[in-house]
């Protein structure tokens, strides 16, 4: 139960906002102040390290040549000419840059400049691991003499491991160092390295180029025959299969079958108007009377030929001029006239001899189209003919097509590789390379290696972080208790106080060797009322006041011995019963009367002689003058095994009962509890606990046992109080300043006042 957790005066203000940054600072700058000896010391090792190394490492230099690679490649199956440039790739360029690398071109160089006989690639070095070694094995018999291969790889080695080949940006520009113990020696090998580069694209170039000579030879040979063969190939199956081709690519039967079609389109078009005339002309003999019937309407045949006709028009208009006639004649004498009757015989004769002309002009028009449906038979036939045999004759075009790709492929590739093997030649008889020196090395004027002021600022920054790190795990692997956050927090209750340490006066040893705490009580008794301490007690007891059952019995408990449980519960003793209040102080740590021993009553009668001897309690009960509370003490010329059994008798319950309605307030010195049992068998008793822990000092897993020991301790806990801080340290862990000790005083009050 944690009673007092409404009161947090100690508890940092962590929440604000505007003070995080602020209390970050300060946090570090407490851990630095705290730390600072074991930074300061892996920083002085890290820079010995440092030093070390720069006293044992050899000088060396570094010389830079700059090349520009080469960006063609004369190959026979390239599209384009040989001799122009064509785009390289960063691949290309990553391949240029192994090439310069390569064995090839280190072997090259090792020959070039003898280096299989300079003893910084052949013999014993001097770089740091040689030195190393060299001190490591000063009696070792030497080696056997190496074989010239052996030293070949030696040097190759030394070459590959100080040989370094960058390119600079996306040019085609690649930079060559080479880190040598001699600076003109490391220009001469970077300088050896591009010549090498240049001697070996050329080479190479000459022998691809000699390579594809040959190999074209060869092949246009062959081509040639194969050329010549696929042309006459083609030539053959014209002839065989009668294919006649004319100039625009067209086959013979394919013009005949285009005139055909375009003369069979007129024919068709000359069949239906033969046809469309003949059916006109029909329908106006449809309109002829018959010879019994009298009709003297005059025939209109709306047809071309026959108003074109000039015999019916003639007829047309001798009708016409006899039909004026016999109108006016009919009318002059009557119809019945011989003249009328004549002129009506006439016309009569007249329409018959039209009618008869337009029939004659009929039997044109079926003559016409009879003949125009022969000629588009003859000519449909002819085509059906030229149609088959064209169909045949396409088949065998595919077959020529096919022949005639393949004699025009033969021809391509013949005049291509025919230009390539010209081109080859030419540039076997002028082999070269785009590869040049662009900056030559040069002996360095600094060295390279080893670089003091870098290697000691690392060495400095390395040293500061490792030593910044083991700092904090040191301080993240402290299992002590330092602050009021981490007891909260560990226990999941309030800290009720913190008091401070006290100087220990060298007083007399009690059993065991142990030193008494009277100093430390007499200190803290003496406080001043408006000092920090008088306030960390005056809030234990307001914590006790506000229990919620109004509990008075409270027992002190702590972890382990020594702790200081007994010195904070006579403190808070003489503290509330300076004030007024009616205390009652119980050693109850039978084992360990430490309480009896500090207060001066070490052969009084007390706990044990009221359960063993049934002594009244008002004859055992102490009133102490000074301290102005009363007090019980424990027995100290005999430890009893059997201390649990004691305090959980009946004899201890009605004394705890008469004496809860006597006094205001009960204090009990309990035993540790994790040594023995008897907090957990008398816990019962209590109606608050209140656990002390000794600042940096109880591990915090030692603690955490304590609490949880026995759940009614857990249940009733009112709080913890940490004791014998340093106060000036526990602030640098907490993070907050010294002015909300300005608030407090040491100052004596009069003695009127008190």
């Amino acid at each position: 139960m944690n009673v007092a957790g409404q009161f947090s005066p100690y508890t940092p203000a962590t929440s604000n906002d505007s003070n995080a940054n602020s209390l970050f600072l300060i946090q570090a700058s407490d851990f630095l102040s705290r730390q600072w000896r074991q930074i300061a010391l892996v920083t002085a090792l890290s820079m010995i390290v440092g030093i070390a190394y720069i006293a044992l490492s050899p000088s060396k230099y570094t010389a830079q040549a700059d090349m520009v690679i080469d960006t063609k490649r004369i190959t026979w199956a390239q599209s384009e000419m040989a001799t122009e440039n064509h785009p390289v790739e960063d691949a290309a360029v990553e391949s240029e840059i192994e090439t310069t690398k390569s064995e090839k071109v280190a072997t090259a160089v090792a020959r070039q400049l003898r280096l299989t006989e300079d003893p910084e690639f052949i013999g014993t070095g001097n770089s740091l691991k040689d030195r190393i070694l060299s001190l490591i094995k000063l009696n070792s018999a030497p080696d056997p003499a190496p074989t010239q291969q052996e030293l070949m790889r030696r040097v190759l080695l030394t070459l590959k491991s100080n040989l370094q080949v960058t390119r600079l940006g996306r040019s085609y520009i690649e930079q060559i160092a080479y880190t040598s113990l001699d600076r003109n020696k490391a220009a001469r090998i970077a300088n050896g390295f591009a010549n090498a580069y240049i001697d070996d694209q050329m080479d190479a170039r000459f022998e691809a180029t000699h390579r594809a000579s040959i190999w074209l030879s060869g092949r246009i040979d062959e081509l040639r025959n194969q050329a010549s063969e696929a042309y006459k190939a083609v030539q053959d199956f014209k002839s065989n299969n009668s294919i006649i081709i004319g100039e625009d690519g067209k086959l013979a039967s394919e013009v005949e079958l285009d005139q055909l079609g375009v003369a069979l389109a007129k024919s068709r078009a000359d069949t239906s108007q033969a046809k469309a005339k003949l059916d006109r002309i029909e329908r106006v003999l449809q309109e002829r009377p018959p010879a019994a019937k009298e009709s003297f309407d005059i025939p209109d045949p709306v047809v071309t030929d026959a108003l074109n006709n000039p015999v019916i028009t003639k007829l047309r208009q001798q009708f016409l001029d006899d039909q004026s006639k016999e109108s006016e004649w009919s009318a002059r004498y009557g119809s019945d006239h011989q003249a009328a009757r004549n002129l009506r015989a006439e016309m009569a004769a007249l329409q018959r001899a039209i009618w008869d002309e337009i029939s004659r002009i009929a039997e044109s028009y079926k003559s016409e189209l009879q003949i125009a449906k022969t000629q588009e038979d003859q000519i449909d036939k002819r085509m059906m003919e030229v149609f088959q045999q064209s169909a045949s004759t396409r088949q065998k075009q595919v077959k020529l097509r096919e022949l005639q790709t393949g004699a025009d492929t033969y021809r391509k590739i013949y005049e291509t590789f025919l230009s390539r093997f010209t081109q080859s030649v030419q540039q076997q008889s002028f082999p070269s390379t785009e590869a040049r020196i662009v900056t030559a090395a040069t002996p360095p004027v600094s060295r390279s290696s080893p670089k003091i002021s870098l290697i000691l600022a690392l060495s400095s920054i390395c040293g500061l972080g490792l030593g910044i790190l083991s700092a904090f795990a040191r301080e993240q692997m402290n299992r002590q208790i330092h602050t009021r956050a981490q007891l909260e927090s560990l226990l999941g209750t309030s800290c009720l106080a913190v008091l401070p340490a006290f100087a220990r006066k060298r007083a007399a040893l009690g059993k065991g060797g142990r030193k008494k705490e009277g100093g430390a009580f007499r200190e803290i008794s003496e406080v001043a009322p408006f000092s920090a301490t008088a306030e960390a007690l005056r809030y234990i007891k307001v914590a006790i006041d506000l229990h919620p059952s109004g509990g008075k019995i409270v027992g002190l408990v702590s972890a382990l011995p020594g702790e200081g449980k007994t010195t904070v519960a006579a403190s808070i003793a003489a503290f509330i019963a300076r004030n007024g209040g009616r205390t009652l102080l119980i050693d109850a740590d039978l084992r360990n009367p430490s309480m009896t021993s500090t207060l001066g009553y070490t052969d009084e009668p007390g706990l044990l002689e009221l359960v063993a001897d049934k002594t009244s309690f008002d004859d055992l009960v102490i009133s102490d003058s000074k301290y102005k509370f009363d007090f019980l003490p424990a027995s100290t010329r005999i430890k009893p095994s059997n201390s649990s059994d004691i305090l959980n008798s009946a004899a201890v319950k009605q004394m705890l009962k008469t004496a809860k309605a006597t006094y205001d307030y009960i204090l009990v010195d309990l035993p540790p509890i994790l040594p023995v049992v008897d907090v957990k068998a008398a816990a019962h008793l209590f109606d608050a606990f209140v656990l002390v822990v000794e600042w940096g000092s109880t591990p915090s897993d030692e603690v955490l046992k304590a609490a949880t020991a026995s759940p009614i301790v857990a249940e009733r806990l009112l709080g913890a109080v940490l004791n014998k801080a340093d106060e000036a340290v526990m602030r640098r862990f907490e993070g907050y300043s010294d002015k909300r000790y300005t608030y407090y005083t040491d100052e004596k009050v009069s003695a009127e006042t008190d």
